[in-house]
């Protein structure tokens, strides 16, 4: 099928090409985001595929219908950057990756979790320069701390069985209980109670109307001094501005990002000689004890292939027909 592939990085390009050898789709690579301004180049294309920061609202939605694109072939779990109710009014059909990197995800949440901790960044610019000093530079022990995991689905499955190697209590919230995590003897338990007990929270929710800013001033207020959160799944989890007072007051110990509400016009391209135009991003990162990454945790080579070779086969499925697309993103769902 003939398939325009926005936002595409060399990486990008290099997987989906080796898979594609097994798949025969005519693949044109775009290098720029989808915006009302690039949505011209996909006239044309039945099928488009696209990335987590390209925009697909109404407008841009019916343009391409009407311009004959069928379906929307997304490189990603998440759906939150498109407009699923219009889409289906569009007869748009819409495909995902609903799952390509859970270890690797859990894996970075525990990066970010023992960067933080111990402190090795700081440590590593200090060694650089020839400083060996280790003052400022305590952490404390994994061992026997609680650690609160939102959202249990494979990604948060994955990180609480690491954090049990640890020895860590977990306490996890999810609306829909995993018996996965009940085997291995996580305890569930309200939202409250996991803000006001746990040493550690780590953020493992799709970005949905019911979860946008789960973590704002008054989620903060509930939780312990000095608290760790960590966020690997969607920026608009938190409320960057409710964080960055708690990080003020101390009530925010330690953060670790992988993502950012306002992250579409800055992560996954390079702006080293560029200003900054965002200031809280800016102000974030005046922190000793904020470490963020731009949006990586899902960035490995296993990851890479199997988001290639899904978003292919869903391609190849809707061209079969519906009935063989079982990767689709509904209203419902």
């Amino acid at each position: 099928m003939k398939t325009a592939v926005f936002n595409t990085k060399p990486y990008d390009r290099k997987f989906l090409e080796e898979a594609n050898k097994s798949f025969g789709h005519e693949l044109v690579f775009f290098e720029p985001h989808l915006t009302p301004e690039t949505c011209k180049l996909a006239f044309g294309f039945e099928a488009i595929c696209v990335f987590v920061n390209d925009r697909l609202d109404k407008n841009i939605l019916t343009l391409l219908a009407e311009h004959g694109t069928r379906l929307i072939a997304l490189r990603c779990a998440g759906f939150n950057n498109i407009d699923i109710k219009a889409a289906g009014e569009l007869g748009l059909t819409i495909a995902r990756v609903p799952a390509y990197s859970p270890h690797g995800v859990a894996e970075h949440a525990v990066a970010l979790i023992l960067a933080l901790n111990r402190k090795i960044y700081r440590a590593h610019h200090r060694v650089r320069e020839g400083n060996f000093s280790i003052d400022g530079l305590l952490g404390f022990e994994l061992y026997g701390k609680n650690v609160g995991v939102i959202g249990t689905g494979k990604i948060g499955t994955n990180l609480a069985r690491i954090m049990q190697g640890f020895g860590c209590n977990i306490l996890a919230y999810d609306p829909v209980e995993n018996p996965d995590c009940q085997k291995i003897g996580v305890k569930y338990s309200s939202l409250d109670e996991l803000f006001a007990q746990s040493d550690i929270i780590s953020l493992h929710l799709p970005l949905v109307k019911d979860t946008y800013h789960i973590i704002d001033a008054s989620a903060l207020a509930k939780m312990k001094p000095g608290v760790m959160l960590i966020n690997t799944s969607r920026g608009g989890l938190i409320n960057t501005a409710a964080v960055v007072e708690g990080l003020k007051s101390g009530k925010v110990g330690y953060l670790g990002l992988d993502v950012y509400e306002e992250e579409e016009e800055i992560f996954f391209e390079d702006l080293s000689g560029d200003i900054l135009q965002d200031d809280t991003f800016a102000r974030l990162l005046t922190f000793p004890n904020v470490v963020i990454t731009g949006h990586q945790a899902f960035f490995t080579h296993t990851a890479l292939k199997n988001i290639a070779e899904t978003t292919l086969q869903n391609i190849a499925d809707f061209e079969q027909g519906e009935l063989s697309l079982v990767n689709t993103v509904t209203v419902n769902k």
